[in-house]
């Protein structure tokens, strides 16, 4: 058996004089470890759990990739682009595509009795994923929409409900202004909140068809499509797939195909979500610093309380080399005690906000409702591994005081 790590777990163990400083010095070490792994692994369950909501609800209005008419990048007019059915297999052949599905676009005003309110309306047919939309649908229930009929019925948010008090079922007008004015009666069929506002206050949902006859539009004709790929984190390889394929091509009329990335249509989001980064690599950064100074002093004081046996082991033959591991595994044992701890503690935070939603939040500042956490264990057992080396790598300087402890003077130390 390891000789330095046999007298280290007998050490560990031994209980020894109550009024010894080295057992509080233990309690505080381990409580600092326990509190800065804690702290770490809720930090990162809270920004993995906030970045990958936000994402997935910008990514529900947006998708992954958007296809449209090439001016529609530079410009708010509606340039329409050829949708058929032969264009929509084509990307659907791309490799790494998912799903594709049409919309289009067009604004207009909803009024009733008592006020009105200016809207983005956006047409969608029987292929659209309404699967985002059903999560955070909060009344009535989901239209069955279609590319072929008028159905009459919308898909409004409860923002927009609230300010026109509306409920689930209320019929209302919507004004559309052209070169002339159109009115068209809707039935509210269902109210979503996703608390994204850039999105909830004017946007709602009608048939694809309806959009396309406001605007004028042959069956064809879209705004564009939406391309929900395979694996998110190979995004970019099916990006540029559809830059080598679809980009640059003409449809019938002479309108050319572009695409885009969800980062690309909404880069202010995005980068902000980056930032957040940052602030886990600065909270990282200053809870291991905590956990490892505190074992510097804690192996410092428990070093200068051991002098007597340092002496005694020195006496006895043992090298400096030899000692300085026996504190160094003395001090591993401290830290597994601490990573214990704050694994229990921090798991256990982080499980009952996951599954309770005990701490909540202003969702008109902070998209959402209340904390969002994420477990990610591979991560989790990063972080203990990287604060176990850091912790222990620290130490190492320190655990040379051991070489300046002479035996015939530590024999004589009180």
């Amino acid at each position: 058996m390891n000789y330095a790590l046999f007298i280290a777990r007998h050490i560990y163990k031994d209980q020894g004089d109550k009024h010894k400083v080295s057992r509080p010095v233990i309690r505080i070490a381990t409580v600092g470890v326990a509190i800065g792994l804690a702290v770490m692994l809720i930090t990162v369950s809270v920004v993995l759990g906030f970045k990958h909501t936000i994402r997935d609800k910008v990514v529900g209005f947006g998708s992954h990739i958007q296809v449209q008419n090439l001016y529609a990048f530079s410009t708010s007019a509606p340039y329409p682009i050829t949708m058929n059915d032969s264009m929509m297999e084509e990307m659907k052949a791309i490799k790494g595509v998912k799903h594709v599905e049409r919309y289009a676009l067009t604004q207009g005003i909803l009024k009733t009795d008592d006020d009105f309110l200016g809207v983005l309306f956006k047409g969608i047919g029987q292929e659209y994923d309404t699967k985002f939309l059903r999560q955070h649908l909060v009344e009535g229930e989901m239209p069955q929409f279609t590319d072929s009929a008028n159905s009459n019925r919308l898909l409004v948010s409860k923002m927009i409900a609230d300010k026109l008090k509306l409920k689930s079922g209320d019929r209302l007008y919507a004004y559309f202004i052209n070169e002339d004015v159109r009115t068209r009666r809707f039935t509210i069929s269902g109210i979503y909140q996703t608390n994204m506002t850039r999105f909830d206050e004017n946007l709602c949902f009608t048939d694809l068809h309806t959009v396309r006859r406001l605007n004028g539009w042959e069956t064809d004709l879209c705004n564009g499509a939406e391309i929900t790929v395979e694996d998110f984190d190979r995004l970019q390889e099916t990006a540029d797939a559809f830059i080598e394929h679809v980009n640059r091509q003409t449809d019938s009329l002479g309108n050319t195909y572009s695409s885009q990335t969800i980062y690309e249509a909404y880069p202010q989001v995005f980068n902000w979500l980056e930032l957040l980064d940052i602030n886990v690599w600065i909270i990282l950064a200053l809870m291991v610093c905590v956990a490892g100074f505190t074992m510097i002093s804690g192996l410092l004081i428990i070093i200068l309380e051991r002098t007597q046996m340092i002496g005694v082991l020195k006496a006895l033959g043992a090298r400096n080399k030899t000692v300085r591991h026996i504190f160094l595994w003395f001090s591993v044992f401290i830290i597994g005690q601490g990573l214990v701890l704050g694994n229990a503690v921090g798991l256990v935070i982080i499980l009952v906000q996951k599954w309770t939603g005990l701490v909540r939040l202003d969702p008109q500042t902070y998209y959402v409702s209340e904390v969002p956490m994420e477990v990610n264990m591979p991560l989790f057992v990063l972080i203990n591994a990287a604060t176990l080396l850091i912790c222990f790598f620290v130490l190492i300087a320190p655990s040379y005081l051991i070489s300046h402890i002479h035996p015939a003077k530590s024999m004589r130390y009180e």
